[in-house]
């Protein structure tokens, strides 16, 4: 397999999964700041341009929370997807939770602070992106009392997709308030398995 991917973007996301895993990949690094990704040979393997892509054979796979869920199906005997219907469907629960709820107002937020020209930046937008997430983070804080893992009593996929979204959160002082959040990060990039923090993996680009 092939992971192609950058620095501190959704990349650490497919990281997650594949160390978690334990599986053999080659990483092919495709530089964004240098426009790697919109060369004809990247577009070739994702014409939307974006990162990560995993290529496995003749499958390629883009979206960093579908190749988790992909990489978790194809290795069922590693227990990150649940075998359990009930729980399973709240692994399919909390990876849609995290990727509309969550990350939505966590690119809004970046966009405005970086990515988009100055002259197009909108400070309200991002003032209310603040109080989104802050709503939809605090249902997530409060599900995760007494809880090691999102689901169940061991890793899953829902959790290879959101802790690296909420170390993203981090980086803008979102969390502070949310204690359950805060252990839970801490908790999860202590494992083992665990990918580089966004402020390291930013560093060693």
């Amino acid at each position: 397999m092939k992971l192609y991917g950058f620095a501190a973007t959704r990349t650490l996301r497919a990281l997650w999964g594949l160390k978690e895993l334990d599986l053999d990949f080659e990483f092919i690094p495709v530089n964004l700041l240098k426009g790697e990704h919109k060369l004809p040979d990247f577009l070739s393997i994702n014409p939307a341009g974006k990162v990560p892509v995993l290529i496995d054979g003749d499958r390629i796979i883009p979206e960093s929370a579908a190749i988790v869920l992909y990489l978790a199906d194809k290795y069922p005997d590693k227990g990150l997807l649940p075998t359990d219907l009930e729980e399973r469907g709240q692994a399919y629960r909390w990876i849609m939770f995290a990727v509309t709820e969550l990350e939505q107002p966590l690119w809004r937020i970046t966009r405005h602070s970086f990515l988009y020209p100055e002259d197009k930046r909108l400070p309200a937008d991002m003032a209310l992106a603040r109080e989104e997430f802050a709503d939809m983070a605090a249902i997530l804080d409060k599900h995760l009392e007494g809880r090691q893992f999102i689901v169940g009593d061991k890793i899953t996929v829902a959790d290879c997709v959101t802790a690296w979204l909420i170390d993203w959160a981090n980086e803008f002082r979102l969390i502070d308030n949310f204690p359950q959040l805060r252990a839970y990060l801490e908790r999860m990039y202590a494992r083992p398995n665990a990918p580089q923090r966004i402020a390291e993996a930013r560093a060693a680009a």
